[in-house]
């Protein structure tokens, strides 16, 4: 898979999947922009890790919940390097995975499920819209949403965060079959738990070593198990491939 002269946008990409994600396509010769909220040293060290790779990076600051700063994020990215080729949506308000603390439903009030859909379903929604003209550009661009298991799972009850997730499977479905004709691809990337990341982090272990005991694969996704799908789903490879959830989750979820 080849993306020499491709420009990427990777969302929340300081650290865990999106910084995994950003090496991947880096090491595939992309130009990537690694946007980061406030971890600038992260977001540099990702650069440097892109450009060792043999690829190219730039560190891009914004709050992609903010729909102005989003929109100063996609003109930076094609300012520095000239065109937008493909968009991962990887960040998401911030959310711990933890099962013994978490809130179960009668505790939730509204704000909590508004919070976490501005983060799945608002980011792709206004990222969408602004490197919409882009992407459409030379009919080959692509949108990769980054989703979760739990959806079809729902092995530990989160939920505002899964809800808000099944939306945006629901919104990228919609995408897909609009941009299509445009030749922009739209699909989504589902991981199990990913660890060693800072969303799993107050997951006991005990826990982890249960589910990966579960799991037909017999461990847990790592960052970089997540990145592979991604860069596939957005490659000429996967040129006839759209509206789709690929589950990254070593075999919990079968379809």
């Amino acid at each position: 898979m080849d993306f020499k002269g491709k420009v990427v946008l990777v969302t929340g990409a300081s650290r865990g999947i999106g910084a995994a994600i950003a090496r991947a396509f880096a090491s595939r010769g992309a130009a990537v922009a690694v946007n980061y909220l406030n971890r600038h040293e992260a977001a540099q060290a990702v650069v440097h890790a892109c450009r060792e790779s043999g690829g190219d990076a730039v560190a891009l600051a914004a709050d992609v919940m903010d729909p102005a700063a989003v929109e100063g994020l996609v003109q930076r990215t094609v300012a520095e390097f000239g065109r937008l080729d493909v968009l991962v949506n990887n960040a998401f308000a911030p959310y711990a995975f933890d099962p013994e603390q978490r809130q179960p439903i009668g505790a939730l009030a509204w704000p909590a499920f508004q919070r976490q859909f501005d983060g799945a379903v608002g980011t792709a929604f206004h990222l969408g819209r602004a490197a919409l003209p882009h992407l459409r550009r030379d009919a080959q661009g692509a949108i990769v949403n980054i989703v979760s298991d739990l959806i079809e799972d729902p092995v530990v009850p989160y939920p505002d965060y899964a809800t808000a997730k099944s939306a945006l499977v629901g919104f990228s479905r919609q995408l897909a079959a609009e941009l299509g004709p445009q030749g922009v691809r739209v699909n989504c990337v589902a991981p199990g738990l990913v660890h060693p990341t800072e969303g799993s982090a107050a997951t006991r272990a005990a826990f982890r070593e249960a589910l990966a005991a579960a799991t037909p694969l017999r461990r847990l996704a790592r960052p970089e198990d997540v990145a592979g799908p991604v860069v596939f789903l957005a490659s000429a490879e996967a040129a006839f491939v759209t509206g789709q959830v690929l589950f990254v989750d070593g075999g919990r979820v079968m379809r």
